[in-house]
């Protein structure tokens, strides 16, 4: 490991000074990503600036009935927390699917957000890898790839984004708080991920220097009705293989308002924006969550090994909406 020196942040200005004063360096929160990344070498700061004695450690309601998650919250607290489970249901399920206790202990909302891809090539200092030396190339195309992306690639990246959380909130439409040098900033989470395309290596639209403060949820009535499911390839804790955020309003079998979002297919958390407008209005029925699913899925271009996942996040969809759709009913 690179030697490194390290500082402790006292407020929220002085950690984006120092950040400012020394490009070279990183944010640290609860490290369960970044301290992983430094021991293989893929991540290499001259400066780790810690924050997490900053006050952005709390969950508290915002003006207009939503909830705002401070950047520093941990994992298990967010995912304990009473108002979370009450209104946002699939976002607390969402964090207990994605690591083990000892890492929720660690991990924060900012940091989630933040991680890198769990591709080994990535990982693999003695690989090409476009996203970790541009231009490399992307030896994962040809090589192994079962959990890699088969919706929003490109022929220079198929790795996948690995958060559970933020499956959860890009289907509630969370928006991402920041501070810069120049002052706040805010970004809706179907913005912070920038696609694939040719510069992989470019993951966020966080402004340089940017520290993340917080994560808005808005209120979201239908949110309150909602479940998260990850499917993965052993019980315990594993990344996922598939995953769906869904949220379900029914009156009088027809779909009122409805959300979808997926985990584990693309490079960042898959809003499910196609079947979300087939089946606004429509029949509540297996048939009509199939058909909405298909037109999701409609754009997919898995590769030899990952095709699985089309008719995996398919079986998703229709189980989760017809659970949802008989719990409404009760």
């Amino acid at each position: 490991m690179k030697e490194f020196q390290y500082q402790r942040a006292g407020d929220v200005r002085g950690a984006v000074a120092l950040l400012s004063a020394d490009p070279e360096a990183r944010f640290l929160g609860g490290g369960t990503n970044l301290v992983d990344l430094m021991k293989t070498g893929v991540e290499r700061p001259a400066r780790l600036i810690d924050i997490r004695r900053l006050p952005l450690d709390r969950i508290e309601p915002t003006g207009d009935g939503g909830l705002r998650l401070g950047a520093t919250v941990t994992n298990s607290d967010l995912a304990a927390h009473p108002e979370v489970r009450r209104r946002y249901p699939a976002l607390a399920q969402a964090v207990l699917a994605g690591a083990s206790g000892q890492l929720r202990n660690m991990a924060t909302v900012g940091g989630n957000l933040l991680q890198r891809t769990r591709c080994a090539y990535f990982a693999d200092l003695s690989k090409p890898c476009n996203k970790r030396v541009p231009g490399s190339g992307c030896p994962a195309i040809t090589g192994e790839h079962h959990n890699h992306a088969i919706l929003g690639a490109s022929a220079h990246c198929v790795a996948t984004h690995p958060s559970d959380m933020g499956v959860a909130l890009t289907a509630f439409d969370a928006i991402v708080e920041y501070e810069t040098a120049e002052g706040p900033g805010e970004l809706p989470l179907a913005d912070f991920y920038l696609p694939v395309g040719d510069s992989p290596h470019r993951e966020t639209a966080l402004p340089p220097g940017a520290l993340i403060t917080g994560v808005v949820l808005p209120p979201v009535a239908v949110a309150a009705h909602s479940r998260y499911r990850k499917v993965r390839e052993r019980a315990s804790y594993a990344f996922a293989i598939g995953s769906i955020a869904a949220a379900l309003d029914v009156r009088d079998g027809i779909v009122h308002d409805v959300r979808l979002a997926f985990g584990a297919v693309a490079s960042r958390p898959w809003r499910a924006r196609a079947a979300e407008r087939l089946l606004a209005g429509g029949p509540a029925d297996a048939d009509a969550f199939a058909a909405a699913a298909d037109a999701e899925l409609a754009a997919a271009r898995p590769l030899a090994d990952n095709a699985y996942k089309v008719t995996l996040i398919r079986n998703l969809v229709v189980s989760e909406l017809a659970t949802l759709a008989q719990e409404g009913t009760r």
